[in-house]
């Protein structure tokens, strides 16, 4: 029934019908796509003008927006954090645990295993370091096992920092 003539038929068969799918394809994007880049529906004129790099930029204290923090926001911050890390002390999630971790030596917790990543921000948790850490963890401490991708906003930061302070007391 099946013999080397009637599979060889119907592999033909099979490779001439996408080889015609094929060449209808290229036939139909010639015909209907446009060349080049597409037409601009309109232009904004934005000016010549190149930004003014003698303005200073504002730097911000972070003692000041440390002293200024909510505390109780940043318990709303930490659910972002609960799924790695916890707040007992002694307690590890997938991350250390992060009780009275300000003012803490960096990878000082015993019976967690760390990247070693995190020397690189200093040897003890300092409030700068933290906020580093917390804005960016990858670009702080390359190399970190951490996968957060970081929180932007300083204020967030701050209150989460605050949070965590006063949830160590």
């Amino acid at each position: 029934m099946f013999d080397t003539m009637v599979i060889t038929k119907a592999v033909a068969g099979v490779c001439s019908a996408l080889l015609i799918f094929l060449l209808g394809k290229w036939l139909a994007d010639a015909i209907y796509l446009p060349y080049g880049p597409a037409p601009v529906a309109y232009a904004i004129d934005v000016g010549d003008e190149v930004a003014d790099d003698d303005e200073p930029v504002e730097e911000v204290d972070i003692e000041e927006a440390f002293a200024a923090a909510d505390a109780d926001a940043g318990g709303n911050l930490f659910r972002q954090c609960r799924a790695c890390h916890v707040m007992d002390e002694g307690v590890h999630g997938v991350g250390p645990s992060l009780h009275a971790i300000l003012g803490r030596e960096i990878e000082a917790i015993d019976g967690f295993n760390y990247s070693g990543a995190l020397t690189q921000l200093g040897e003890v948790w300092t409030l700068e370091a933290l906020d580093a850490f917390i804005e960016n963890p990858r670009g702080a401490a390359p190399g970190t096992s951490m996968s957060y991708s970081g929180m932007r906003s300083l204020q967030d930061r701050m209150n989460l920092i605050a949070w965590m302070d006063r949830e160590s007391d």
